[in-house]
């Protein structure tokens, strides 16, 4: 009888040993891969209108919008309509159509006066995302981005332009390590684009663990290598890793109008995002950002968190 018993539980048993050692190694997988996730951050601006630009409206008469003299004629023109021998009620409808008429020509005025100047209290905004994945060997590319980080203006609006300018240069020095890419634009009006731009931007911080260097409106911050998670039981343990696979770079901009990058689907539509994105020039944005990861010297990126954070990047 006993023997029977551990015939049938031996199977059992084996099952259960096999099945929790993959359990383990799971999870010691991912909290290894939860432990080092850097990231860099350099951000800077306001959604609102620049206060420099002005608006003078176009006073050029239009063809019977307004009465020679100064003023509207449509008092003058009433003895030519006789209204007195139609009566008091016929007299007030005709007075209300030509009160309606113009007002509605008013309007197509003062609109039309509008759109050549480009003014609206609620324009356009394009939101746009540009991300580029890069083989882990363009160290250099961290460094770059380092430095910019620590010596960037994000307050002016040149200061903005040259920050893009100078990410966008970073990449393009860097085309042999190109591997993934991708981003998009959406339009969104003044009053809703800050929105777009923060979710966007939340979606991209909130896969790192730490963001080990920033500089946000111009606060600096930076934490040192042995305050990142998990190094003060092992503090050699970012030390010792080996190199990460990817480095993943992100830019964001938030631009008055309408405005778009093209559809990368392979290195040459890479190169014309990179460069219509660095040129956009400082009066025309309203906010940008430059994200990346991993930021710590040591830290990784590997395949497999690379296909579960950024599933939507094209092969290129």
């Amino acid at each position: 009888m006993l023997k029977k018993i551990q015939r049938i539980c031996k199977p059992l048993l084996k099952t259960v040993f096999v099945f929790g050692l993959v359990l383990v190694l799971a999870l010691s997988h991912a909290d290894g891969a939860l432990a080092a996730r850097s990231g860099g951050r350099i951000g800077g601006g306001s959604f609102r209108m620049p206060s420099s630009r002005t608006y003078a409206p176009r006073t050029t008469p239009r063809a019977g919008g307004y009465y020679p003299g100064g003023g509207f004629g449509f008092p003058f023109l009433l003895p030519l309509w006789g209204f007195g021998g139609f009566g008091g009620l016929f007299g007030i409808f005709i007075f209300l159509a030509i009160a309606n008429f113009l007002v509605q020509t008013f309007r197509n005025v003062t609109s039309e006066a509008g759109e050549d100047v480009g003014y609206s209290t609620n324009p356009t905004v394009s939101v746009t995302r540009l991300q580029v994945g890069l083989l882990a060997q363009a160290r250099d590319l961290q460094t770059e981005l380092n430095r910019i980080a620590e010596t960037a203006d994000t307050n002016t609006p040149t200061g903005k332009a040259e920050i893009l300018q100078e990410a966008s240069l970073a990449l393009l020095r860097h085309p042999e390590y190109w591997v993934y890419a991708g981003g998009g634009t959406q339009q969104a009006k003044l009053n809703a684009a800050e929105s777009q731009f923060n979710r966007l931007s939340l979606a991209e911080r909130s896969k790192f663990r730490e963001e080990t260097l920033s500089n946000v409106n111009n606060q600096l911050k930076s934490v040192l290598s042995q305050e990142l998670p998990g190094s003060v039981d092992n503090p050699t343990r970012l030390i010792t890793e080996g190199p990460g696979e990817y480095i993943i770079v992100t830019l964001l901009a938030a631009t008055l109008g309408k405005w778009d990058i093209p559809n990368i689907n392979n290195t040459e539509d890479l190169r014309q995002a990179l460069r219509q994105i660095g040129s956009l020039p400082g009066e025309q944005l309203l906010a940008i950002e430059v994200l990346w990861t991993p930021q710590a010297e040591g830290d990784t990126l590997t395949s497999d968190d690379l296909f579960a954070e950024y599933p939507d990047l094209t092969l290129v």
